[in-house]
């Protein structure tokens, strides 16, 4: 892999990671363009550390609080019952994606890659932001049910083209969160899945870690990018809904059918 190369998909890691556009649609596009099957155990580890490392950055408040809450519940302190009812939908929300993904992830993934059945889930993922706005007009709290079924919605992302932050909002507002409680649980919600995603490649890999100049180069402009991509969507959604994202998505869908 090239420095060029790396960049160019570090880049494009990072920012459909965190927008609702789908990275496995964009990855499909880069391997057609390059003509090659670019696929390095190291380089997806390191992109996907470099993602988490976005997260972690830019929701460490967040992320600070949570541990807190937690720890106080551990030592059976009180905590406000909105608190108490985040922490318990994140740790339930992350069972249907993670218990999926762990028995099933390269199953599905290798059933859903081809060309085609991106461009439908492109297809259907947008459908489903649709619905999400035409619904999202009640303000409910976050519970462990709630953040349960937006578990549901992401293991949908499990099928290349769905959008993992898409599916995850789009959940939060058909269970009527607001707006702004469906991006920041969304994106708390993704930590322990990109997490566990990076360490099931570590230990199902036939390879050998290594580092090299590409790898680095890569990963810190997923960094950067998955960075911006997330403090642009946080703000995006605050006034703006996921329809642009939905042209985008049917304009992507098109070009993967007729073009490759």
């Amino acid at each position: 892999m090239t420095i060029f190369e790396a960049v160019i998909f570090g880049v494009v890691q990072g920012l459909t990671e965190f927008l609702p556009v789908s990275s496995s649609g964009h990855l499909v596009l880069l391997h057609e363009f390059f003509g090659t099957t670019i696929h390095n155990l190291s380089f997806d580890v390191m992109l996907h550390l470099a993602t988490l490392l976005a997260v972690v950055v830019y929701f460490k408040k967040d992320i600070i609080h949570v541990v807190d809450v937690f720890k106080r519940m551990m030592m059976r302190q009180d905590v406000l019952h909105r608190e108490r009812n985040l922490i318990v939908a994140l740790v339930i929300g992350t069972i249907p994606a993670g218990l999926l993904g762990a028995l099933f992830a390269s199953t599905i993934e290798g059933a859903f890659r081809s060309t085609i059945s991106v461009s439908i889930a492109l297809i259907m993922g947008s459908i489903l932001f649709v619905v999400a706005e035409k619904v999202s007009k009640r303000n409910k709290e976050i519970t462990g049910k709630r953040g349960f079924f937006v578990g549901c919605f992401q293991a949908l992302a499990l099928i290349p083209g769905i959008s993992r932050s898409g599916s995850t909002i789009s959940g939060g507002l058909i269970l009527g969160f607001t707006r702004d409680d469906a991006v920041r649980f969304s994106f708390l919600l993704s930590i322990p899945i990109i997490l566990g995603a990076g360490i099931v490649e570590v230990f199902l890999g036939d390879n050998a870690f290594v580092f090299n100049v590409p790898i680095i180069i890569g990963a810190c402009a997923a960094f950067i990018s998955g960075l911006w991509a997330i403090h642009f969507l946080v703000k995006f959604l605050k006034g703006h809904t996921l329809m642009p994202f939905v042209w985008y998505r049917v304009v992507l869908a098109l070009l993967l059918i007729f073009i490759f």
